[in-house]
């Protein structure tokens, strides 16, 4: 049976859009199967979420299961699903903690992180083996068994009625480091160093690849526009040593070489924020008004730098979101339903944070893994309608350059992210930091580099620009766009244009003080009626702070009015309490003042 006659004869669908394609077909093979474990494998952007949370209100309504339980990455990834669960008819609680014991009253399941699942494995184990649970595990390979949190996670869900394993990028393992829950088969392969060894390859129940999005148009096509330059550091001889990005010879030159490219003091990042703005500005001219664009550093203190220039360069701050704000996933939130040009990001928007208006994505960080690489470029490239294209702005060095050449290839091998000495994953491979004397100085240090374009890379094929025909007025207005400009045109243009960005930064005043950098103001809270856990939430709060007033006014402990407050409004405590008991204590207390 075909795809589409599959969605047909599927009936029905539970969300409010209709199924795509390979999402039906998919739920054809789950339903033909009727598994206890199935692995999806559907290249970022092509809707994992909604068919995980289709099946999870198919399986609802028929009684199969009768409880959800998302485990995902991140914090912010907990609202995401909740919010996208309400979307699809189901209640998820991504506020509830491993302090609290049940699942609570009103709600359909809840919404977790791995990290919360390794902190207290035999609590979820309780929740989700009480009733018939469908354990859905986003982005799988944050659960490799050599880890503490693989051990947790086959801990807590062994026993669980069905489990649905996503991910968006295949991987292999080690023997000894299996994910759970995963059908693996043997494989030979050869490693960095030209070794052969055998691991084990992951075998998907259903995958949906690049290729396969871009033809139906899921996915945006991708270019890649690789910015070279020359980069001049004081190595740890206190010598000055002077390469090119592209045309480094050994490997420590290059990654010497990269490494000053970044450093924000230099002349390459305010260079390719500009092509970077200027391209958000064509794309916004052309048929995409809301197209916005993220900057990725790799620590939090180039991040505040690039923010800044930024800030220089197009004259207007940025959103910048550090791991460790705690409003980091408002801010995540307020910018991809805003109308902000560029955010700066740290390992913040590496994995399933939606923001389908970013369309442009400059690589200012030293991360090259494949899987951290294909998660980041999959952030912009999630289709929104036709003519629609993503553009990332990269150095031209050779471990990104090989990865954006294989973007379209069906990369079945990507090896999980390397663990830091107490066995958390790292979702990078940072370049190395510079070398300390003694007493505490730098033996390497950056001097400056500077920026220019090297060419466009779209299919695994390299254009210049060189020896084409002059592109008109009109054509610079559809930069970029499919079947209006091809690449080798794309290319011209940016070519064409390096020249009046570097006058243009040039023109820019620098500005040392910090002052110069104005942050996006915060905005209040959205109107979230008919969210029931947001519903939820800010009842408890309310009800704490009608509680302290009674308090007040009593003299009495807070214990105690919490107590009569149970008393007169009977059922489990607040944390654990269903929105219709929370609605009835926050009436009961506005009577007792």
């Amino acid at each position: 049976m075909g795809s589409a006659a599959r969605a047909e004869a599927l009936g029905p669908q539970t969300t409010s859009r209709p199924l795509r394609a390979w999402q039906a077909e998919a739920l054809g093979r789950y339903e033909e199967q009727s598994p206890k474990d199935f692995l999806v494998t559907a290249t970022p952007g092509a809707g994992k979420t909604t068919f995980a949370l289709t099946l999870a209100a198919r399986l609802l309504q028929r009684r199969e299961v009768a409880r959800v339980v998302v485990v995902c990455p991140t914090d912010h990834l907990r609202l995401q699903w909740a919010d996208a669960a309400d979307r699809a008819g189901i209640v998820l609680d991504p506020g509830l903690t491993n302090a609290v014991g049940p699942v609570r009253a009103g709600t359909q399941g809840y919404v977790t992180t791995y990290a919360q699942v390794a902190g207290k494995p035999m609590l979820h184990a309780a929740r989700a083996t009480a009733v018939k649970t469908l354990v859905v595990l986003d982005e799988v390979h944050h659960a490799g068994d050599g880890l503490s949190w693989g051990e947790a996670v086959e801990e807590a869900f062994g026993f669980t009625a069905r489990r649905l394993c996503l991910t968006g990028t295949p991987f292999r393992t080690k023997p000894d480091e299996r994910i759970p829950f995963v059908r693996y088969e043997e494989d030979s392969f050869e490693g960095d160093d030209g070794e052969r060894g055998v691991g084990l390859v992951s075998r998907a129940d259903y995958t949906y690849g690049y290729k396969e999005a871009l033809a139906d148009s899921v996915v945006r096509p991708v270019v890649f526009a690789a910015y070279t330059g020359t980069s001049r550091w004081r190595n740890s001889a206190g010598e000055v040593v002077a390469a090119s990005l592209s045309e480094a010879g050994t490997r420590s030159v290059e990654m010497a070489a990269w490494r000053t490219a970044l450093d924000p003091k230099g002349q390459w990042v305010p260079h390719v924020i500009a092509a970077m703005d200027d391209r958000i500005t064509h794309l916004r001219e052309g048929g995409m008004p809301d197209a916005a664009g993220l900057i990725l550093a790799s620590d939090q203190d180039d991040a505040r730098e690039y923010a800044k220039i930024v800030r220089r360069v197009t004259g207007k701050a940025p959103e910048l979101i550090l791991s460790d704000d705690p409003k980091a996933s408002k801010k995540i939130e307020r910018f991809a339903t805003g109308s902000a040009r560029i955010a700066v990001c740290v390992r913040m928007i590496s994995e399933g944070v939606d923001v389908p208006r970013a369309a442009v994505l400059a690589w200012m960080t030293s991360y090259r893994t494949p899987l951290f690489f294909a998660q980041a470029v999959g952030r912009v490239v999630r289709a929104r309608g036709a003519h629609e294209s993503a553009t990332v702005f990269l150095p031209a060095v050779r471990p990104l350059l090989s990865l954006a050449a294989s973007m379209e290839d069906e990369r079945n091998h990507v090896m999980p992210p390397p663990k830091t000495e107490n066995g958390d994953e790292l979702d990078l491979d940072p370049l190395p930091t510079p070398e300390k004397e003694p007493d505490g100085l730098a033996q390497w240090a950056a001097l400056e580099a500077d920026a220019r374009f090297a060419h466009v890379l779209h299919g695994g094929t390299a254009h210049t620009g060189e020896g084409m025909p002059a592109v008109g007025a009109e054509e610079e207005e559809f930069l970029g766009i499919p079947g209006l400009l091809t690449p080798a045109q794309t290319a011209e243009l940016l070519a064409k244009r390096d020249e009046e960005l570097r006058a243009r930064i040039a023109a820019r005043p620098h500005r040392d003080e910090d002052d110069g950098l104005f942050p996006v103001e915060d905005h209040p809270d959205e109107d979230d009626a008919g969210r029931s856990w947001r519903d939820a939430a800010e009842l408890r709060r309310e009800i704490n702070r009608l509680v302290s007033r009674v308090a007040g006014r009593s003299s009495q402990p807070h214990a105690v009015i919490h107590t009569q407050l149970r008393a007169a409004v009977p059922g489990p405590p607040s944390a654990s309490a269903s929105v219709d008991v929370l609605r009835a204590r926050r009436e009961r207390l506005r009577t007792m003042l």
